[in-house]
């Protein structure tokens, strides 16, 4: 049903995606992805690392690696999908928020809601930076 490939969308080193392998419908369940959740306070920790930009809130005191396609999934303000997150069995479970197409990518909103049009933190920071040397 999906696939990781090649992004356009990504300009990092790796630009990788997940991709419909076959026309998905919506509500469709996408993926069931388990996940390592770990205490805030150590997240201090894995902000030095690159897996920073990877990982998930995970209720009020957590956040969360969250392993197979998930960490994966590209961003937009447009998504086809969507995520719950199942705390009973630790998982994230995407679904097709709208019909997905053969070979189309598929996006989520990092923002958690779909029509959250918040500022993703990571961009936040590219703007704090701008301004810096601006300055």
């Amino acid at each position: 049903m999906i696939e990781v490939k090649t992004s356009k969308l990504s300009t990092g080193e790796f630009n990788r995606g997940v991709f419909a392998t076959r026309d998905i419908t919506k509500g469709e369940l996408i993926h069931v992805a388990p996940v390592i959740p770990y205490l805030n306070e150590e997240h201090i920790l894995i902000q030095e690392t690159t897996l920073a930009d990877y990982v998930y809130e995970y209720g009020k005191n957590h956040s969360a690696v969250v392993l197979g396609y998930g960490m994966l999934f590209n961003h937009s303000y447009e998504p086809n999908a969507t995520y719950d997150i199942d705390f009973e069995s630790h998982t994230f479970n995407y679904y097709a928020y709208q019909d997905i197409k053969a070979g189309e990518e598929i996006l989520i909103n990092y923002n958690g809601e779909v029509d959250n049009m918040s500022p993703l933190w990571f961009l936040e920071n590219d703007d704090e930076k701008a301004e810096q040397e601006s300055d």
